[in-house]
């Protein structure tokens, strides 16, 4: 069905009007018609200008909770709970895709707890209560490939670093909850 040539005209006038007003308006801004040295201007833009570590890490807490609530849901769903049922044992039905799902889980949490590891140290509170839990972080590096060889105490560590960290984070006045990924957020990682 033909478009009728005047709705054409209207949409592209319209077009053109807002493209023509969005190019006119500037930001108000005066400029000076003193001449710099070419080379001053161009240190001037390419100095990065110093930055506090409270604007590095804005809302520090609030990163640290949402990380390690997706560390804390991740472990807890693919990882502890299979583990409890008994999933990872030999000959159990549906071992295979529990121990798949719970290493990329485990990959996912190990992500998420040095994110949140991070966040942490924007804190001060957070900082002096993660300090003693970073060797304890690091030594989850290689429990992934653990759990898909069906190491069943790997998921207990799992759980344990998980509830200390919690417990960290309650202590600094930060609580996490369990919030538990999607499975396009756990296979992105």
């Amino acid at each position: 069905m033909p478009i009728p040539i005047r709705r054409l005209v209207v949409a592209l006038t319209l077009c053109c009007a807002l493209v023509a007003g969005t190019a006119a308006c500037g930001g108000g801004e005066k400029t000076t018609t003193t001449k710099a040295p070419a080379s001053a201007a161009a240190a001037d833009q390419a100095t990065p200008s110093p930055t506090t570590s409270a604007e590095r890490q804005k809302f520090a807490k609030t990163r640290f909770v949402a990380n390690a609530g997706l560390a804390a849901g991740a472990t807890y769903q693919w990882i502890v709970k299979p583990w409890k049922a008994g999933t990872f044992k030999k000959g159990a039905k549906g071992r295979k895709l529990a121990l798949v799902k719970a290493g990329l889980a485990g990959a996912f949490a190990y992500n998420r707890l040095k994110a949140a590891h991070k966040n942490a140290q924007g804190d001060p509170t957070l900082s002096k209560a993660l300090a003693p839990l970073t060797a304890g972080i690091e030594a989850l590096k290689n429990l992934p490939s653990k759990l898909r060889k069906g190491d069943e105490k790997a998921a207990g560590s799992f759980d344990d670093v998980i509830n200390q960290v919690k417990d960290a984070g309650e202590s600094a006045g930060a609580p996490v909850k369990d919030k538990v990924p999607s499975a396009s957020e756990l296979s992105k990682g």
